[in-house]
Formats: structure tokens, C-alpha cells, sequence
């Protein structure tokens, strides 16, 4: 990429096709600090890493002011990757392949030795739990450069001491910087050196469910039964038995997996946006014996399941976009519930009492009963109408 103005290549960057809302932007203050203090460290032929780029800022910020030819990038989020090959696309850059490297001039790849092999320099946007930035970590200092730094940044609002202590285990030195519009960088060097092999997600086992649940770093609640989930499976009894059922928005496939194991005749699709999850789940799957029944599928609302091709969408969504509270990501779920559920299947939905989602359901899918409630979370069933 010839060399532009930060603030042009800003300007571009759109969420798409992740949520899009006035209040929503594709990049924040965190992403300039990161480039700037990356300038101030580049030298010809820097190997450079980015890890957490949410729509593309910092890589094709980095393509279009540091003057290097390539990044090697890991997004977590199925949207991510598809908004930087679109943003690169609106920028000129023909739109790369996930694992390829052409005109793009970056490489989007999994967490890992491929993504950090000699790594200089690595480019980091916080994320929000300490789980994922001891994995995080932990793969920097195993596979990048012995001489590498880590620059990590992030909202002061989201940040805590306790990331400060996950850096230390994993390098010598870890010093954060002074803030600026609300954001920190803390830079790290000296890896630790650790063991060899691939980072593995936890698991716990989950009395009241009789299940093992895997969990990476990055999946909301961990190993944890969240008390949405829970409420949603008290309902498990009254579920129909569908040829196929799909666990939206899985994250560790608990509700996929005991679906399966209660309908075992059932062909049974976990689905998230985030690789992590993903890959819990079918971990989880495989820990419970239930892998040969479960198929996990990264992405981005069922695009790629056909329209009419499940009977059954379990879904606890998220109510958050990244730090914001917001009812799109429910909405664009239910859009995608509408078109993927047959004629007569069902859409069983658990979600917080104060969101106003029984119109919306009924609008999108199809008439809407509440089939129960407690002080914190409402459950409805959707019919997709013919």
C-alpha cells in the first residue's frame, strides 16, 4: 500500500458486515496510539504481528504509514476478518483469502507459531479478559522472536493491574506508558521462555450438568454455565426433537451439547463468530463423547447454512457489541434464525427481561410466546411462519 494519512485510512473503515450504528465506529484512540508508538520502533524489514485488530485499523494502518509489506494478523471474530478484507477492498487492495498473502499485503491467521514465528514487533488490542491475555501472551513469548516487544493497548475503563501481572509471567520487562485520550499502552519485552506445546482450553466439569465444558480464553463466561444458559436449559424437557437443531451463538457448546445428548436422533450444528468458541466447542463436544454428533462452524449469523435447513435455533444472544450495550446484535440473529429456521420450526430464545425483543421476534420469525420468566430473564418461542 502507498503511503496515505492516518486519519484517511480511518475514515474508510467500516464494521461491516459486523452491526453498524451511529454510535459505533470501526477503529478508537487505542488503534492510533499503537501505530504511533509502533513508528517510533520500526526499522526496514521489522517483522510485524497484529493480534486482536477488530475491523482492520491497526493492519492497514500499518501497511499504509509504517512502511512495511506485510502483517500477519489474528482476528478472533469470524466479522472482523471479512470488515478488514472489505476495508482493504475500499482502500484499493485487492481482498485476500483468510491464509493467503496477495496484493493485500497481510495474512490472517490463527493464534499461533504461523502468525508469530520471528516476530519483532506485535501489535496488541487488549482484550477484555485476563484468560485471553495469558493465552495471548503466552504464545508470544513461545513462538516470536527472542528479542521481540509486545506493545499492548487498551481503554484505561478496561484495563486492570491484573494484565500487568499476566505480561510478567510471560516476559522480563512489562512498563506501562503514559495515557492519552483514554488510552494505555503497556510495553512489553524480555520472553520468558516456556514449554513448546500448543496452548489447550480449560476444562471443568460441570456438576449440575454432569458435563465437561472447554472453554478458551476468549469465550464469554469461560468454562462457567452462564445464568442465561442455565434458565434456557430448565426448559429442555418441552423442546422438540428436530432433524436438525443449531446451537446459535454457542460459545463453549453447553446447549449443544446437552440437546444432543437428550435428542439423540438429532443432527445437532454449534455456531459462533469467534474462533475460540469454535474451537470450545468442539472441544467440548469431543470431551463428552458427543463429537460425531455435533458439527462446530465458525460464522457470521448462518450465512453459509442454506435458508429452510434447520427445524431447531437455541439462542442466548449477546446484548453487548464489543464495550456497548446495544440490541443489534440480537436483531441480526433473529434475521438470520428467521431465514435458516424451515417453515414450523422453532426459534427458543432466553434474554433479559428489560429488552424489548417480543415484537421484534414476532415481526422477524413469527408468532411469539413467553414460555416462562424469573426475576432476570425471559424465555420465548418463536414459530417461523410459512
Amino acid at each position: 500500500m502507498a503511503q496515505n494519512n492516518l486519519e484517511d485510512i480511518f475514515g474508510t473503515l467500516r464494521r461491516h458486515p459486523d452491526v453498524e450504528a451511529p454510535n459505533l465506529q470501526a477503529w478508537d484512540a487505542t488503534d492510533r496510539l499503537l501505530l504511533e508508538a509502533a513508528a517510533g520502533r520500526m526499522e526496514p524489514g521489522t517483522r510485524l504481528a497484529v493480534i486482536g485488530d477488530r475491523y482492520g485499523a491497526l493492519t492497514l494502518g500499518a501497511l499504509g504509514t509504517l512502511g512495511v509489506s506485510r502483517v500477519r494478523v489474528h482476528e478472533d471474530l469470524i466479522t472482523g476478518e471479512r470488515a478488514l478484507r472489505n476495508n482493504a477492498a475500499a482502500l484499493g487492495l485487492a481482498a485476500a483469502d483468510p491464509g493467503a498473502i496477495d496484493a493485500t499485503g497481510f495474512e490472517q491467521l490463527p493464534l499461533g507459531e504461523e502468525l508469530l514465528s520471528g516476530a519483532e514487533l506485535v501489535l496488541l488490542q487488549l482484550p477484555r479478559t485476563l484468560a485471553e491475555l495469558e493465552e495471548i501472551a503466552a504464545a508470544v513469548a513461545r513462538y516470536a522472536a527472542p528479542d521481540v516487544v509486545l506493545l499492548a493497548g487498551g481503554r484505561i475503563k478496561h484495563m486492570s493491574l491484573g494484565m500487568n501481572v499476566v505480561l510478567e509471567r510471560h516476559f522480563e520487562t512489562v512498563q506501562p506508558q503514559l495515557a492519552r485520550q483514554k488510552s494505555r499502552i503497556i510495553l512489553a519485552s524480555g520472553a520468558r521462555q516456556t514449554e513448546t506445546h500448543e496452548w489447550s482450553p480449560a476444562v471443568e466439569r460441570l456438576a449440575e450438568l454432569d458435563l465437561d465444558v472447554a472453554a478458551h480464553g476468549a469465550v464469554f463466561a469461560g468454562a462457567k454455565l452462564d445464568i442465561g444458559t442455565r434458565f434456557l436449559l430448565t426448559f429442555l424437557p418441552e423442546m422438540p426433537e428436530a432433524g436438525h437443531a443449531i446451537d446459535l451463538g454457542c460459545g463453549t457448546g453447553i446447549l449443544a451439547a446437552m440437546y444432543a445428548r437428550q435428542n439423540p436422533a438429532s443432527r445437532v450444528t454449534a455456531t459462533d463468530r469467534s474462533a475460540a468458541a469454535v474451537a470450545s466447542a468442539r472441544a467440548t463436544a469431543q470431551a463428552n463423547g458427543l463429537e460425531e454428533r455435533i458439527t462446530a462452524l465458525q460464522d457470521d449469523a448462518m450465512s453459509t447454512l442454506p435458508a429452510g435447513s434447520a427445524d431447531l435455533v437455541l439462542l442466548n444472544p449477546p446484548f453487548h457489541l464489543g464495550a456497548s450495550v446495544h440490541a443489534g446484535a440480537g436483531i441480526k440473529l433473529f434475521e438470520a434464525a428467521a431465514r435458516v429456521l424451515a417453515p414450523g420450526g422453532e426459534l427458543w430464545t432466553v434474554f433479559n427481561r428489560h429488552l424489548q425483543y417480543l415484537p421484534a421476534l414476532e415481526r422477524l420469525v413469527g408468532p411469539t410466546t413467553v414460555r416462562g420468566g424469573n426475576p432476570k430473564f425471559t424465555v420465548a418461542v418463536s414459530t417461523r411462519r410459512p
